[in-house]
């Protein structure tokens, strides 16, 4: 299967999960999985959440997020990847006067 983010429409989103700010969105959801391409604009950020069933994988694609992991807090460039483990907390802000664009996949995990 090919998802296309280019072909999906583009979802304005105003203080993603009680953040700042604009995020813009190319999202793919089904029962299994979240497979999404942002664009976190300038100045805009996250809001702080928890991974309590599912984790989160983030590949930068263009810009320089800053992540908030747990009491870590890290600055990724293009090609680098930011985990979230189920059980830990995070958000991204924007602090740069460029877009952030970055690849994301929330696989849905089943225990067994």
């Amino acid at each position: 299967m090919i998802i296309n983010f280019d072909k999906i429409e583009e979802t304005p989103i105003e203080g993603f999960k009680g953040g700042k700010g604009l995020l813009l969105a190319h999202n793919y959801f089904d029962d299994d999985c979240k497979i999404m391409r942002h664009v976190l604009t300038p100045g805009a950020s996250t809001g702080l959440h928890v991974h309590e069933q599912n984790c989160e994988i983030i590949f930068v694609l263009k810009g320089h997020p800053t992540f908030h992991y747990d009491d870590k807090v890290e600055t990724a460039v293009p090609g680098e990847v930011h985990y979230c483990p189920r059980g830990h907390s995070h958000y991204m802000e924007n602090l740069t006067d460029e877009p952030v664009e970055y690849f994301a996949v929330v696989p849905e995990l089943r225990r067994k």
